[in-house]
Formats: structure tokens, sequence, C-alpha cells
């Protein structure tokens, strides 16, 4: 629910973040000013730049660092839709920032020039901070052994288990920078990191190449003792200041529910991606913010026995890491859910409790029978996901309830599933769905002993195509079963015709999509874009 500003507006506490090495504090920050607002108009660091407004380009792409266990975590992320607010207490880098006190080039800056990988230059900003970011997950790491003395003063260093950036999709947990094993940033690699900056000059070729130099240029270390020492002094000081005020920041899921409690119009924020449109397309604003992202219970990811229960303020590249973990297959289309920047700042909490009905992560946990936890200071519930909606962008939560953690089964049926979802929009990456359907079937003996199937894009909500399970279960999976629940399934839905697709293609794609299900079932794989690969030519 909006709030608009009144006369009397509660104070806005002071913003505190790292920048250079050094402490910043700023006052009378309104709460809903962006981070670009903050960098380009307040503080004149103009080479950060604007493009799309909306996380779609890259251009104003940021790195920000947060202590995660005791080491370093570093992401970047979209400046034009991140609320400013979000990033107190964490370390933040611009393309301004990154090069030596003499000049020097930093090697994500030195690998582009060498490359030539900037032609008009206005998106180079933000290619060179996803650069920097993925230099500091995956090259810096590395320093430490590539040295046959001491490694270099300030260098990235993570020991097995320690919090640390997540796997990519579909690699092992012992190719992740958490390991003390690590990998060279391949062409595959650098394509997925660099998935939400976007080249309108077409340069993307010698922009990957740049990306796989960085390694081999002369070394930047970052003194990450000193730099960590600040952060949990600013943590400190976090927990200690007071909270009465119109962004509110709760470090506990306590004073989460007491907030809620207290001010239960505040705008609820969870990784500010849909939210931050808002705020930059349609103008709106809020009198009061209360962000769950720094909220301690809800930042991490518990394998429990049968289930992973995953907070409600865990990005969506840790969720989605996690659950490609369990079940690879689900690779590409976590790749494919947004370009990274957007994956590192939103949340799977804040994109579930959203209720979009084309946000994607939705019909997936549907077909994997996902349950939502609801807190509130009277107590706890727990539901069905598909139950937490009633109707477009609305939920069965109370007005002093927030949607804390999202449990999700674990692999574990006597029969194996067959799980597969598919995400149809204009544009291959970094695009909205314009449908996404998840199937997940366990067949025995030729029999669909159970069916599960989750659909986005076809409803005013995400939604369970009940009808086709009930009419699958039982089934022996056969063509002429398929072509039957095909038909079922286009019947089960009236979706809407608008600037993504109209209401017939969509429903001519649910059926089209179960079809290719069949196939792949039967072992065809030739029928996905993404069973092919594009050679890369000079």
């Amino acid at each position: 629910m909006t709030t608009h500003p009144s006369a009397v507006q509660p104070a806005v506490k002071i913003l505190r973040f790292i920048r250079r090495g050094e402490v910043v504090n700023l006052g009378n920050v309104p709460p809903g000013r962006t981070v670009l607002e903050l960098l380009r108009e307040d503080l004149g660091c103009t080479g950060t730049k604007e493009g799309c407004g909306e996380g779609d380009c890259g251009a104003c792409t940021v790195v920000l660092g947060q202590i995660e266990g005791d080491a370093l975590r570093f992401r970047a992320i979209n400046s034009c839709i991140r609320l400013a607010h979000s990033i107190d207490g964490m370390a933040l880098w611009t393309v301004e920032d990154i090069a030596a006190e003499d000049g020097a080039l930093h090697p994500a800056q030195q690998a582009m020039v060498q490359c030539h990988a900037s032609q008009c230059g206005f998106c180079t900003p933000g290619f060179v901070m996803s650069l920097f970011g993925m230099y500091q997950n995956y090259v810096a790491p590395t320093l430490a052994t590539a040295c046959a003395s001491l490694p270099p003063e300030g260098a990235l260093r993570l020991r097995p288990g320690e919090a640390g950036s997540a796997a990519p999709a579909g690699e092992d947990a012992e190719d992740s920078p958490t390991s003390a094993t690590f990998q060279p940033i391949t062409r595959a690699l650098a394509k997925e990191e660099l998935s939400g900056n976007l080249c309108r000059c077409t340069g993307y070729r010698p922009i990957l190449d740049a990306a796989q130099m960085m390694g081999s240029l002369p070394p930047a270390t970052l003194d990450q003792d000193t730099l960590l020492s600040k952060l949990e002094l600013l943590a400190q000081a976090g927990y200690a200041q007071e909270v009465d005020s119109a962004y509110k920041l709760p470090y506990t899921l306590a004073d989460l529910l007491k907030d809620r409690a207290a001010h239960p119009t505040a705008q609820l924020v969870a990784g500010c991606t849909d939210v931050g449109l808002w705020v930059t397309k349609q103008q709106r604003q809020f009198g009061e913010i209360l962000d769950l992202t720094q909220v301690e219970e809800l930042r991490h990811i518990e394998d429990q026995p049968g289930h992973l229960l995953i907070g409600a303020a865990v990005t969506l590249a840790d969720a989605f890491a996690a659950l490609v973990k369990g079940r690879p297959q689900l690779h590409n289309f976590a790749s494919r859910f947004a370009g990274l920047p957007v994956r590192n700042s939103g949340t799977l909490g804040g994109n579930v409790a959203n209720g979009s009905p084309i946000g994607d992560s939705m019909p997936l946990l549907i077909a994997l029978n996902a349950e939502v936890v609801l807190m509130s200071e009277r107590g706890r519930r727990e539901m069905p996901l598909e139950q937490l909606y009633t109707g477009y962008r609305q939920t069965v939560m109370a007005a002093d309830e927030v949607l804390a953690w999202i449990r999700v089964p674990k692999p574990g049926s006597p029969l194996p599933e067959l799980l597969r979802v598919y995400k149809i929009s204009k544009r291959y990456d970094d695009d909205i769905s314009a449908v996404c359907l998840a199937i997940n079937l366990h067949i025995g003996q030729g029999v669909v002993a159970r069916a599960s199937i989750g659909a986005g894009g076809v409803a005013a909500t995400p939604v369970r195509a009940a009808n086709t399970e009930a009419f699958l279960t039982g089934q022996p999976w056969t063509l002429d079963t398929v072509r039957q629940a095909m038909n079922v399934l286009r019947a089960e839905f009236a979706p809407i015709s608008d600037m993504r697709a109209s209401s017939a293609y969509r429903t001519e794609v649910l059926g089209k999509l179960l079809e290719r299900y069949w196939l792949e079932s039967q072992g065809m794989q030739q029928i996905n874009l993404a069973s092919f690969v594009l050679e890369d030519t000079v």
C-alpha cells in the first residue's frame, strides 16, 4: 500500500557506507532516493550512467561489499532501482573508485582497453563494474595461491565452508569462490555474469575477451582486513542507531515484527527490484519504508531434513544456486530469470510476496510443492505457496504479517522426478516472461504417479494447474495421454492479451510446452534454444 508524505514525517536516519576506504555519512536522504540519484545528483559522481531506469541495461551497475560470515561478499547491482538507505552499513564501489591512487587502471578497466571493448562508451562503466565484481569473486581469491610468498595485502581469502560468492548456476560447490580451489573465468561464466549488461553497439565479443583477460594482468588487491574492521564498526553503530525513522532497517526478526506491527502501512521492501520501478517509472513516494534485507535470521538458507528453508532476505542469486545444487536441470532457468545484478539485489521472499502473475520463481516453487511461513508478533502460520494469493498482487497476509521463509522440499520420492521449467519471452536473456510453465512428474512403470504443475502469465496470480494434475495422475505416460492433457491445460486458464503476448498465443503455448516436455522425456533435446551452442566468431 502506498503512503504519501504528510506535512510532518519521521526523521530519516543517517545513511552510512564506505567508499574509497572512508566512511561516508549522509543526512536528509529521502526514503525513496535511489543509489543512482544519490551518486549522480548528491555526490556528483557522474561516471555511473543512467540508462533504462528499470534495471534492464546495466549502465548504472555498481558493486556492493557486505560481511557474510567472517568474509567479504561482493555483488554487482543496478543502482537505478536500489534504494539508497538499503546500502547502509555496506561498502560501495563505482567506476570512479577502482583505479589505483597513482592512476593505474584496475584490471577490469585495463582489459577493456586492451581488448578494444568500448565503442560508444555509454554502457562501459556498467560493464567495468560487472567485471570488477567478477574480478573480486573469481580472480582475487586466486592471488593468494598465485604468489610464491605471502598473499598480497588485502587479497580476498576464503576457506571451504565460509560465506562467499555463490557457485554459478550449474557448477558444483567445489568450483565456487567459497572453496579453496578456484576456476578461471570461462567464456560461459563471463556470459552469465554479464547477462545484465546490454551493449547497443554489439560489442560483446571484445567485452567477453576482457573478462577472460583480467586474470593475466598485474593484480589489484584490496586492504580487506581494514575494510572488514570498518564494516564491523558500521554494523555495531547500526544496531545502536535510532530506528524511529522514515526508513526502517531492522537487524533482527523481533525488531522487524515489532516495526511491522507498529507501522502496518509502511511499504515493505526486500531487494527493491520491483518497488524501485514504482519509484523510477511511476514516481511513487512512500512516507515510510520497512526494509527486511538486513534481518539476520532471514538472510540464510538452512539445509534441513527433507527440505531447504530459504529466508525471505536471501538473494535470488543465492536461492537459485541452492536450488540448482539439488536439481542441476534448473541451471538454464535460473540464469534466465533475470540479469545477475537483478538477481544480486532481488530476494526470493520479495519475488514471492510481490505476487506478480509473471514472477518466474512462483511457478517453479508451486511445481516443487513449496510452502511459505508467515510471521507476526501474534505467531506464525504456514501454507502451500499458491494459497498465499487472493487476486492480482493481493495476498492473505494481514497488515502486521511478513513472509519470513519459503520451505522447498528436496527430491525425495521413491520415484525420480522429471522436472522442467519453461520460460517464454520475447528476448531470450534478461526479459520478463509471457508464459512460464513448470512441470514436475513422477513416473513409475510407465504411469504418472504424481503430477505437480505451476504456471505464470496465464491468470491474475501464479497458479497451480490442478485440473491437469488430476487428469495426468494415474494415466499411462503416452503420447495419447499428453495430447489429451494439452487440451485440459489449455482449457484450465483464460489468459489476457497484453504487450507481451495475446491470449490466444498464451493458450497455444501452454499446450506446446507440455508437448515439448513429452518429447524431452523421450530423449529429444534439440528442441530448445538452451540445447544450442552458438560458436563465437571473430
